[in-house]
């Protein structure tokens, strides 16, 4: 299994995955311009180590080790200086990329430490800047940095990439290739979904895999890049970034879906089929419950087999 992502998103999508999948690696964005990761990348010219870090979390088991290293790389420093805000697991990624010179390598050392079931990926060898299309009150503007694209008023219409051509990370590349599964989302749609698709190494890698293709969408809209965005309108802007990039099958949570019929159409019209299905948590429906999402996740990859 290869999941795609970033931040939140793909937490709970590795968060579930890790239940069912033998292999996992999860390939993620590094376009993160704030906070902590900001920091590091604008001070040291690294790549921004903070949804790296989350998914490295994601992955620890339910053991003892792995809640335990769950929170020691999630923990922030609480402080009246520059420690103020920092993630340990930020700090200690970036000092192993330090030392080793290698970001995979460093990536690998950190996951076995966690004891983490899976592998996690950059999706590209160099820190990227998303560039977005902003349209409020019938004009366009063009913001760039992805706390930019999060924050500024109106709705986003399309995103790019700086660089434009940027190097892929040939694991990545492989991952993709030798996947059974590749899973889309949920996550932030702008910032950590479409980006990989604008990675054209690992673009051309997504189209030209052999893996089947899902879709997770999201419990919720993403203030300030997809408000009233219905479950349709996602894949509509996920097709109008990846023209011919068929989709094997959506899944969209049951208590999300407004309009069955013209979601099916849609998915259909990308070449897949729609699953509805509980997966948010009890008593909190913008988040994902990871065991209902890992059952439901398991029935289809068994029916696909």
């Amino acid at each position: 299994m290869v999941a795609l992502g970033g931040g939140h998103g793909l937490y709970a999508s590795l968060s579930a995955l890790r239940r069912v999948a033998s292999e996992l690696t999860a390939v993620v964005t590094v376009a993160d311009d704030g906070g902590s990761s900001g920091r590091l990348r604008r001070e040291l010219g690294v790549l921004p180590p903070g949804d790296l870090r989350m998914a490295l979390a994601a992955l620890c088991g339910d053991d003892d080790w792995g809640r335990t290293w769950s929170k020691v790389v999630q923990h922030r420093f609480r402080s009246e200086g520059d420690l103020h805000g920092h993630a340990v697991g930020n700090l200690l990624i970036v000092a192993l990329w330090e030392l080793l010179d290698d970001p995979v390598a460093a990536l690998d050392w950190v996951g076995r430490l966690l004891g983490a079931h899976g592998r996690v990926l950059p999706m590209a060898s160099v820190p990227l800047d998303i560039v977005a299309e902003v349209e409020l009150d019938g004009a366009v503007t063009t913001v760039r940095g992805q706390v930019a694209c999060a924050l500024t008023p109106g709705r986003v219409r399309a995103i790019s990439l700086v660089p434009p051509d940027p190097p892929a990370s040939p694991q990545a590349i492989s991952a993709v290739l030798d996947a059974d599964w590749v899973v889309f989302g949920p996550g932030s749609w702008f910032t950590s979904v479409l980006p990989h698709l604008k990675v054209p190494q690992l673009a051309e890698a997504l189209h030209a895999t052999r893996a089947k293709r899902l879709v997770a969408l999201n419990l919720a809209p993403q203030p300030g890049e997809t408000d009233g965005f219905s479950p349709q309108k996602h894949l509509e802007v996920l097709r109008q970034h990846a023209p011919a990039l068929d989709i094997d099958v959506v899944l969209a949570d049951s208590g999300v879906v407004d309009d069955r019929e013209e979601l099916e159409k849609v998915t259909i019209g990308m070449g897949g089929r729609l699953v509805t299905a509980g997966v948010a948590t009890a008593g909190d429906p913008a988040r994902h419950d990871a065991r209902r999402l890992a059952s439901v996740l398991d029935e289809i990859f068994r029916e696909k087999r």
